[in-house]
């Protein structure tokens, strides 16, 4: 099989899916032929068996959390972080603006959310009303070396994510858009530093006669955070220009709703960054989940790492949030993916495979957790097949202090954030490639590739991820 198609998107995220729905917008799906290619299921197929089985079985040869149309972050929470329409920058999400601009990127962002709006998001957007009281909690974290980014928050939960990414799904396959599902890239075609099109194979199979090629010379890879690794080896291998990137390592927090009441209730989810000695690296907060549960995510190699829902039905009586340092490694060493890999694969050596859970106030008495005190913890971890034990031994020491710092002084604008049975769980990594180098189109040094969306570095997160597609698709307008 050589079939030649006028587009092929590598990838069924949101940047990806975007780019195929904007295509439609502008009439384009008539007469093109527009593949959309995921390694993972359709959103209906999507399951993940944890509930009924009780325990990680480590779905192959995909994890239902990671890969699938929708992706990952829609999959999990769905939170649409929205841009300030009072600031001048964009505070989250990644760099699209340095592209496009700030003004451009916000009508983006907002035409995106529309969308998304038309396919059933929930019209209430956190973090609009009560700015007197989130301006009380923005003064607490600014006296105490904290900064709190204020983005209102579309939050889509779990399970109403998979029905509006359905619907997203039927309209894509309604309107021409060819969707190959479980079916893998193994690689790109490239001649004369020009692409020519992709070599794919069943996401089931390891046998290379089922290895076929796909023609065309427009490829726009959309790959998420799950793909960033697959992304670096094509990156090696034919030489597409890249810069070292960032590797976030933290931990998934989990404490009392009683104590993130303030934050919950006014902002839904606080973006809170620091920058504390003695390091003096950007430590941040990222998905925080009201009445939430902990998850597990498995990446390649059963990799199994740590994230977080909230459903729209279902509560918790916990919040649970990320804390990530960033970390950015240069010469001699520029391999941020491996070093947060190995990060992962110690943890889990630990755990036998699961993800750790320890009290803070042992880590602060330097001692392990034991699985007699969770069970007379007051905070009852909702991970329940997380094991006690020591993240210190997973989590290399420059990290450890720049969590414990945070936590610390986050103590002092969200009083009880350092309670010492509150429950870090290991480990949370967000894998990035290392950035791609493109041009304002969105083009890489491969003529004719494009690159969009997390995995290449471009955005961090639903909205912005979604509303890179649908640039995507108005440059594409032209020239395919």
């Amino acid at each position: 099989m050589n079939k030649k198609y006028d587009l092929i998107i590598v990838g069924a995220g949101p940047s990806g899916v975007f780019t195929a729905y904007e295509l439609i917008e502008l009439g384009l799906t008539k007469d093109k032929k527009v593949l959309l290619i995921e390694q993972g299921k359709s959103v209906d197929k999507r399951y993940c068996p944890v509930e009924k089985a009780g325990k990680c079985v480590k779905c192959k040869p995909y994890c239902n959390i990671t890969s699938g149309f929708s992706g990952a972050g829609a999959f999990s929470d769905g939170k649409l972080t929205l841009p300030n329409k009072d600031s001048d920058s964009i505070e989250v999400g990644g760099i699209l603006d340095k592209y496009l601009g700030v003004e451009k990127t916000k009508d983006l962002m907002f035409y995106t959310d529309e969308i998304y709006l038309k396919f059933g998001a929930d019209p209430h957007v956190e973090g609009l009303d009560n700015l007197d009281k989130i301006k009380e909690i923005s003064d607490r974290a600014t006296a105490n070396n904290i900064i709190l980014a204020n983005c209102p928050i579309r939050h889509l939960g779990t399970e109403k994510s998979h029905e509006l990414y359905k619907k997203i799904q039927d309209y894509l396959l309604a309107n021409n858009v060819e969707i190959m599902f479980e079916t893998n890239v193994v690689d790109l075609i490239v001649e004369n530093n020009t692409v020519t099109g992709v070599k794919i194979q069943p996401s089931q199979s390891t046998d290379p006669s089922t290895i076929c090629e796909l023609s065309s010379d427009k490829v726009v890879l959309g790959i998420g955070r799950k793909g960033a690794n697959w992304l670096s080896a094509m990156c090696s291998k034919h030489s597409i220009k890249n810069r070292a990137g960032v590797v976030d390592v933290g931990v998934r927090y989990e404490l009392p709703d009683s104590v993130m009441k303030d934050v919950n209730e006014y902002l839904y989810e606080g973006k809170f960054v620091g920058y504390l000695p003695p390091y003096k690296d950007k430590v941040r907060t990222f998905c925080q989940n009201p009445s939430g549960f902990v998850a597990n995510e498995v990446y390649d190699n059963d990799l199994t790492l740590v994230n977080g829902h909230s459903y729209k039905n279902k509560k918790s009586t916990n919040t649970n949030l990320a804390i990530l340092a960033s970390h950015h490694f240069n010469d001699p060493f520029e391999e941020p993916i491996k070093y947060g890999v190995n990060i992962g694969e110690n943890a889990n050596q630990l755990g036998m495979g699961n993800v750790l859970v320890q009290r803070l106030g042992d880590i602060l008495n330097g001692k392990r957790t034991w699985d007699k005190e969770l069970k007379t913890n007051s905070v009852v971890p909702t991970l329940k097949t997380a094991v006690a034990g020591d993240i210190t031994y997973a989590i290399g020491y420059r990290t450890m202090v720049d969590i414990l710092e945070f936590i610390k002084t986050m103590d002092k604008v969200v009083p009880g954030f350092a309670h010492p049975d509150n429950l870090l769980y290991a480990a949370e990594i967000k894998f990035y490639s290392n950035e791609i180098v493109i041009d304002n189109n969105f083009e890489t040094s491969i003529k004719g590739l494009y690159s969009i969306g997390d995995g290449g570095g471009l955005t961090r997160g639903l909205i912005m991820a979604s509303a890179s597609g649908v640039q995507m698709a108005r440059i594409l307008k032209d020239i395919i």
